[in-house]
């Protein structure tokens, strides 16, 4: 899968822009601050209906004080072309259109565009909660399993529901058996599916790991849950009573997470900043890999400022990897180096563009042309 074309209107600090894209490799340079991300970030929006930053006030994408934003997009995606638009209005929903027809249900586009997308703040991954983990499993697994999305979404409305008559000290047993019985039955789906795909996932974030660091760091990933001798039911009636003290559902598969360790010991206690980079940085290639056998579609990759804090040889292990034209399809990378990009568009043979970003203004500076091979 490819993008051939994005318009940008009134996005961030992009007050407009008509871009076309090279099918292999893509290249953003320029200062901090001049937009770079803003380019990835729209691409990431059209692929997911929301930005990377996980913002949910959509407004606040809005460039200052327009009125409205617009994205539009023209794949090619298995030897057809689809045209995505998506646009907010202040204070109003966003409207997102496949082919000029709307979407009855937004996550019916969940897994139509599927994209990785690397970046800086994959340092919550380590450092944050578990709802970031969390939000990581839930992201590969719903783009190929839409039966886990639907699930997931039916899971959440009824724990918020539960979460409601908690804070309104309702106290009616048919409502709670319910609502619980609701979660319980999407609570088994989602846990085995969760558990069955770290068991997959996992050795393939580990070669992708030591294919960048080396064997002498030994890394690992392991499920965190509330279920597994309990079901979700038995884990409800076991913390009723805390509950109505905290007002809220404490424990159940909404509070699942994945340990990550270095060695024994876990990694956002030990790890030095080259190394939890190069954890995050194995743990979205996997998404990637998992995600082009699952949705059986090449996934598009944005590579945004990947390299800062990583060692030279963490460096050229990472162009290594991704220079290898039989695994990976188009390419976003954005970089203040131009050595970087150079060296990788010298690894590559086939199409590259290259661009400058200022100030929230994209001109191309180079570019190679040849007959691609379509994703």
């Amino acid at each position: 899968m490819t993008l051939e074309q994005l318009t940008i209107l009134n996005y961030k600090n992009i007050v407009e822009a008509q871009l076309q894209f090279s099918p292999k490799v893509n290249c953003l340079i320029g200062n901090n601050g001049m937009g770079k991300t803003n380019v990835l970030d729209a691409i990431y929006y059209l692929s997911y209906c929301k930005s990377f930053t996980s913002n949910n006030d959509h407004s606040a994408a809005i460039n200052h004080e327009a009125p409205f934003m617009m994205l539009q997009g023209r794949y090619t995606r298995r030897g057809s072309t689809e045209e995505i638009s998506l646009s907010v209005q202040r204070g109003k929903r966003k409207t997102v259109k496949r082919n000029g027809k709307d979407y009855k249900r937004l996550s019916e586009h969940i897994g139509l565009l599927p994209l990785v997308m690397i970046s800086p703040l994959d340092w919550d991954l380590i450092r944050g909660s578990g709802d970031e983990r969390r939000r990581l499993m839930d992201q590969i697994i719903s783009q190929g399993n839409k039966q886990y999305l639907d699930a997931l979404i039916r899971y959440n409305k009824a724990l918020e529901q539960r979460n409601s008559m908690i804070r309104n000290d309702c106290r009616d047993p048919l409502l709670y058996e319910t609502v619980e019985q609701a979660m319980s039955s999407t609570a088994t789906m989602l846990h085995e599916a969760r558990q069955q795909w770290l068991e997959e996932f996992t050795p393939i974030f580990m070669r992708y790991y030591n294919a960048i660091a080396g064997d002498s760091e030994q890394v690992r990933l392991s499920y965190k849950s509330h279920l597994g001798e309990l079901s979700m039911q038995q884990v409800l009636n076991a913390n009723r009573d805390r509950d109505m003290i905290m007002g809220y559902t404490t424990r159940g598969v909404h509070r699942d997470d994945i340990d990550l360790w270095l060695g024994n010991h876990p990694m956002r206690k030990t790890g030095s900043q080259g190394q939890c980079k190069t954890y995050t940085i194995a743990l979205r290639m996997a998404q990637f890999e998992f995600l082009k056998k699952y949705t059986r579609t090449t996934p598009i990759l944005l590579l945004d400022d990947i390299f800062d804090k990583l060692d030279e040889s963490r460096v050229v292990s990472i162009i290594n990897v991704v220079s290898n034209s039989q695994d990976f399809g188009q390419i976003f990378i954005t970089d203040t180096n131009r050595t970087h990009l150079d060296e990788i568009i010298s690894l590559m043979s086939g199409d590259y563009a290259m661009m400058a970003v200022d100030n929230g203004v994209i001109n191309p500076i180079a570019s190679r042309h040849e007959e691609a091979r379509e994703q």
